[in-house]
């Protein structure tokens, strides 16, 4: 009994094993070693995918960029389009030169000629690139009391730069209560669009604006500085361009009053008689007898 007991738990054993093993054989692993990599524009980079529990492993790379789907390498083979500048091995994908419009997401598939086993790893690869110069609209007066918003922006910087503004050469913080020098200021700053936002206009916001735009990589860039003085409302003007417009208005409808009391439209529309229409007939054939005339007129 204790015999047959002894190889009753041997074929169990051995019985498990086998099921463990089919089951650790059927689920492959896909890893990588970096899920995020970062690389100068026009430098090399490999992004690695290793995997293992696969028994005839079909490899495969996509890329995602926003809504955009695009396949870098099907069946272990790099497609046309990247055929030129990337490399296929069993431990990743080889690009000779990376340029911005690289940046995205890749993504290995590893999977089963029968598709009974599959496995995936994801990498965000950033191409690095400095931001360029960036453009302003700075206005060059502003009304006090008014909501007014500055904007700031360039677009090659690769990853996204974010923006700071500058007030007669002192950094604008994010919010002008943190700064003695804008105490008296309201605005705010919005570093991820580069929006000054001023809400309201205060007498003390003249003064001479630049931006200036970094990402982390290169150096920082910055706008052309431009003067911009806050103004008040020039309640005077307003009121002498409307007095200018009535006074107009005024002898305008005094001109078509003065016209018509003269009678200047009645004689217009009377005017002078049309000439009367001259009617010439030819006349018939007549008799001596009878009394002659060449032609007649009707008037």
């Amino acid at each position: 009994m204790g015999t047959e007991g002894k190889v009753g738990r041997k074929l169990l054993f051995l019985f498990t094993s086998v099921i463990l093993g089919s089951l650790v054989q059927g689920k492959g692993s896909v890893y990588t070693s970096q899920t995020d990599v970062q690389v100068p524009e026009n430098n090399p980079i490999k992004l690695s995918c290793t995997y293992s529990g696969f028994s005839n492993p079909r490899v495969e790379w996509k890329f995602v960029q926003g809504g955009t789907t695009t396949l870098v390498c099907y069946n272990s083979q790099i497609t046309a389009p990247y055929a030129d500048r990337v490399t296929f091995s069993s431990s990743g994908i080889t690009f000779k030169s990376v340029t911005r419009k690289d940046t995205g997401e890749y993504t290995c598939m590893v999977s089963e000629d029968g598709g009974q086993n599959y496995g995936e790893v994801s990498i965000q690869l950033t191409v690095l690139v400095p931001p360029s110069k960036p453009t302003v609209n700075i206005p060059s007066s502003l009304t006090i009391g008014n909501r007014a918003v500055l904007t700031c922006s360039e677009q090659d910087g690769s990853p996204p730069s974010e923006y700071s503004w500058f007030r007669d050469g002192i950094d604008m913080l994010t919010d002008s209560k943190k700064t003695r020098a804008f105490i008296n200021s309201s605005y705010t700053v919005d570093p991820k669009s580069g929006d000054l936002i001023f809400d309201p206009v205060t007498a003390f916001d003249s003064g001479e604006y630049y931006c200036q735009a970094q990402n982390g990589f290169g150096t920082a860039t910055r706008s052309e500085a431009v003067r911009m003085d806050a103004v008040e409302l020039n309640v005077g003007g307003i009121v002498a361009a409307v007095l200018v417009t009535l006074i107009l208005l005024g002898l305008l409808v005094f001109g078509v009053w003065f016209a018509y009391s003269r009678g200047y439209f009645e004689r217009t529309k009377k005017g002078t008689a049309p000439g009367k229409k001259v009617i010439y007939s030819q006349p018939s054939a007549r008799s001596e007898g009878e009394f002659k005339q060449t032609s007649s007129f009707l008037v």
